[in-house]
């Protein structure tokens, strides 16, 4: 029986192991035939040298979701071991291919589950919010813009390098205005807000997100009532972004404090701001282009991951001279 140990330099040892070792007991019962144990921040590990390189990996691939999301899991655990064993019977090319794809995770779900970039436009989102503490996510309806922007958000969030997510939409569409709905405020902007609300309920508890909610550390609010703030250590998404104007978009992007990163998305061929009126999306994109710092993003209708149906029903309308938003 060979043995190896591995020392735990860039994670907090108490928290990747679990409590008890809790973790650690998982991963031993995952692999017959090995004994695993923590002195410290040193992990010992006897077995065959097949079954060592992968709990190594295991090992790896832990670190790097604590340090993302600030903290592991029952869940995460889990679902880096089936990753990993799933080499067993996949050979080693398939457990490689496996793994390469967890790494690409930016979230895991409360139910276990992955948010991942599943098309070369989100990807490169993933990689311009890394680089650029404001991104311009751009692009037709169903390629992932909002949902890949809240996940990079809510990652954030968990791992500690912000202190709170701000989510904003300009409330006015197909032309309405908020006076005129019906109800209280609540009931005239949530409508706008829903798919923000969704969102997140995907990625965070219906607790746990009441809770964000309650003590501020998750806001969603209309466009106008970011006004006269300063937003520090926040990572701030606007979304559709094409109906805000110039004077709100400037306005925005003058709320971010020290700390703070931004993302902002629309579809630069659809707005619902009056004909004569500028959207603030594109006079944004276009001044601010080449300013180190800020990224443009453009998805096309190769990134659609929507029903299968959704891109040719753009194209259809595209072909037809009529531009498709949301």
């Amino acid at each position: 029986m060979a043995e190896k140990r591995l020392t735990i330099e860039r994670a907090e040892p108490l928290l990747l192991f679990g409590f008890n070792d809790t973790y650690l007991r998982r991963i031993e019962a995952a692999f017959p035939d090995t004994q695993i144990t923590a002195r410290g921040n040193t992990v010992i590990v006897r077995g065959n040298d097949d079954r060592i390189a992968r709990i190594e990996q295991v090992l790896d691939e832990l670190v790097m979701v604590l340090t993302r999301n600030g903290n592991l899991t029952p869940n995460d655990v889990d679902t880096v071991l089936a990753l990993t064993v799933l080499g067993d019977s996949m050979g080693e090319s398939g457990a490689a291919a496996s793994l390469a794809g967890g790494r690409d995770v930016i979230l895991f779900t409360p139910t276990g589950g992955m948010v991942k970039a599943k098309t070369p436009g989100q990807q490169r989102l993933v990689e311009s919010a890394r680089q650029n503490d404001v991104v311009f996510a751009i692009g037709p309806a169903g390629t992932g813009k909002t949902f890949t922007a809240v996940a990079l958000a809510v990652a954030a969030l968990k791992s500690r390098q912000v202190k709170r997510v701000v989510l904003s939409r300009p409330a006015v569409e197909a032309g309405e205005r908020l006076g005129f709905l019906p109800g209280d405020l609540r009931d005239k902007i949530d409508p706008y807000l829903r798919p923000l609300y969704d969102a997140l309920e995907e990625m965070m508890t219906r607790e746990r997100l009441r809770q964000a909610m309650d003590d501020g550390t998750v806001e969603i609010a209309p466009l106008g009532f970011m006004r006269g703030r300063t937003l520090s250590n926040a990572f701030v998404i606007l979304d559709e972004a094409q109906n805000a104007t110039v004077p709100q978009m400037k306005m925005f992007l003058t709320r971010l404090g020290a700390g703070s990163r931004a993302i902002v998305t629309g579809d630069a061929t659809q707005t619902d701001l009056p004909s004569r009126e500028l959207s603030g999306l594109l006079h944004a994109r276009d001044i601010l282009d080449g300013i180190e710092g800020i990224g443009t993003v453009a998805f096309s209708k190769a990134d659609v991951v929507r029903h299968r149906l959704v891109r040719e029903i753009v194209e259809a309308y595209e072909r037809d001279g009529v531009t498709v938003g949301g």
